[in-house]
């Protein structure tokens, strides 16, 4: 193997060469995709992050060069100089097809052993292989991209804010934990026995502190930690575009966001976003769409039958609405040949798994619907029924009769899952902000209220007088951006009030002690002038996985977890040196 000389410098990436490069001297560096022998000619293709280059190797090639070329196999790294010729076989797949490179001179740096895989898009290779030499599946073109589009974000994002007047600040990785709904990462701490850092959940405490330090905007890319289980669209680490501006309301901060996202979309996909984006109230979007983060592309939106059967016969109907629930309904439409009644029977399964007692429906197929509960009703009841819904021949109807927090997202649920098996759901990029969100929610496992986002969110000047008396009813200054039914950004106006931000933390049943315990620097810092707040967190990661077309935060994640929360190449986490555990008073229980 050669080593780099200090002539050896690079003058293009692969990728980069194009016609009117021809008769350029140049010297390239890379990875090897493939070598082809010819007999009297050798072909390697060069790989870089930016692209495939063909190099030429023939009878004016220098013979010790040319053998050089004999000996290299794929994944070799080397460095060629040569002069860009055209191509006599053109090839239209790649930009880089009209040439190749006439090599003059090629030195092997690095050889390297058959890799477990193949480096190639085309090649399908299991998730736990892949994984576990993750530094050669990000060889691959795809991978490379997306990790790129990523950073193409992350310049946007700085640049945006930058030029709106934001300012760059860190917040801890090693702060106090505090009960933001998931669990914490924690360190033990060597030197304070019995005590421990948290990993930040996020920066929210820090950001709102930085605005009664009158930093007035501020802005971070911030690495964020929650232990819970992971999905497709979660990690346990993850980063998020963290901002707070002082002396806004919300539509300041919605309308600064939508400029971002603007700007983002035409920089990176030349894509047009119409601003301002459309918003819906929590309460719309879960009686519209089933879903506080509703994929709107498509149509299929509940409509609510009650009125129509409140008095029915069929007591499914009629007792759900008599005590206090509804009867709701989404429509397939052209539907009924693909909904055959072993798919309905599927999706009755899924209903019955997410909480409903069942599904009832309407497959209009042939001259007379069929109907799961048509026996049940009175003269003229299904037909009233069909008009209200406008299901027509052709169409199926799927019905679910419960309480509200049954119905609604249970539909939701079934809308998307048609949706997709119906294919109707259409390309491009559909946002919208919900808000007004719920202050409370009713915890049926500790028979308490919790805050839906968190408890320094300020709740709408209206709803005030009902925070002791009627806490349900109780909607918040919060606002989320929903892209495609994928929430990827959570915010709100905070509470600057201190005697409010108390009797919030008291309606949560938390006393005196645990707001001191908990939350005491915060609470004292709003004794000292607190300016008009709010902020949001957008989820980079999230974003850049809707924008590269990926289906898992795994495609633009440089080295992600897997279901367990492990690293299948580094093995992490890994069991610590005692040593190590005796210094921090660490003992290890086993567990059957």
């Amino acid at each position: 193997m050669a080593r780099l000389e200090k002539s050896d410098k690079r003058t293009h990436y692969c990728g980069e060469l194009r016609r009117e490069n021809i008769g350029e001297a140049v010297c390239l560096m890379g990875w090897v995709q493939r070598a082809r022998d010819l007999g009297g000619i050798i072909f390697i293709d060069l790989r870089d992050r930016t692209g495939l280059v063909q190099l030429a190797f023939d009878d004016t090639t220098d013979r010790a060069v040319f053998e050089e070329a004999f000996r290299t196999r794929s994944e070799y790294v080397v460095v060629a100089k040569g002069t860009v010729r055209e191509r006599s076989s053109i090839n239209k797949q790649i930009p880089t097809g009209e040439i190749e490179i006439s090599v003059t001179e090629y030195k092997i740096l690095s050889v390297a052993e058959t890799t477990p895989f193949e480096i190639n898009d085309a090649v399908k290779v299991r998730d736990e292989i892949a994984l576990k030499y993750r530094y050669l599946d990000l060889r691959r073109p795809s991978l490379q991209n997306n990790i790129i589009m990523r950073h193409e974000i992350a310049r946007v994002t700085r640049e945006y804010y930058y030029e709106n007047g934001f300012i760059e600040i860190e917040t801890p990785m090693m702060m106090k934990a505090t009960p933001e709904g998931a669990r914490d990462y924690l360190g033990p701490s060597r030197i304070h026995h019995g005590c421990v850092y948290a990993l930040p959940q996020s920066p929210q405490i820090y950001k709102q502190l930085l605005m009664l330090s009158g930093f007035d905007r501020y802005i971070q890319l911030a690495r964020c930690f929650r232990d819970e289980d992971l999905r497709a669209d979660r990690q346990p680490e993850f980063t998020q575009i963290d901002l707070e501006m002082s002396f806004v309301d919300e539509n300041d901060i919605m309308e600064m966001n939508e400029g971002f996202i603007a700007r983002l979309f035409k920089e990176i996909l030349n894509v047009d976003i119409p601003l301002p984006l459309p918003r819906l109230t929590f309460k719309e979007a879960m009686e519209r769409y089933g879903s506080d983060k509703p994929d709107t592309r498509f149509g299929m939106e509940i409509t609510d039958i009650s009125e129509l059967v409140k008095n029915s016969g069929f007591s499914v109907f009629s007792g759900a609405v008599a005590n206090g629930g509804s009867v709701r309904a989404i429509v397939a439409k052209g539907a009924a040949s693909k909904l055959t009644r072993k798919e309905i029977d599927k999706l009755t399964e899924h209903a019955r798994g997410i909480g409903a007692k069942g599904l009832a429906y309407i497959r209009y197929v042939d001259a007379k619907p069929n109907c799961s509960f048509a026996k049940f009703m009175a003269e003229g009841e299904l037909e009233a029924i069909m008009e209200k819904l406008d299901c027509r021949r052709g169409d199926v109807a799927l019905i679910v009769a419960d309480k509200d927090k049954v119905t609604l997202p249970t539909l939701g649920a079934l809308r998307l899952i048609v949706g997709k098996q119906l294919d109707i759901i259409p390309a491009g990029y559909n946002f919208l902000w919900i808000t007004e969100f719920p202050f409370f929610e009713w915890d049926e496992e500790t028979q308490t209220w919790a805050a839906m986002h968190h408890p320094f969110t300020m709740p709408l000047d209206e709803c005030l007088e009902y925070i002791d008396t009627d806490p349900g009813s109780v909607r918040a200054k919060a606002y989320d951006l929903v892209l495609n039914g994928v929430e990827i950004s959570s915010g709100s106006i905070r509470i600057t009030d201190f005697e409010l931000q108390q009797k919030m933390f008291r309606r949560l049943g938390l006393t005196d002690e645990d707001i001191q315990k908990k939350f005491g620097f915060l609470v004292d810092a709003y004794r000292y002038g607190a300016p008009p707040h709010g902020g949001a967190a957008l989820g980079l990661d999230r974003l850049a996985m809707i924008m590269c077309g990926a289906d898992s935060l795994r495609d633009v994640v440089a080295f992600p977890k897997v279901q367990n929360a492990s690293e299948l190449m580094s093995g992490c986490p890994a069991p610590a040196e005692p040593k190590a555990l005796a210094d921090l008073s660490i003992a290890i229980i086993e567990k059957d």
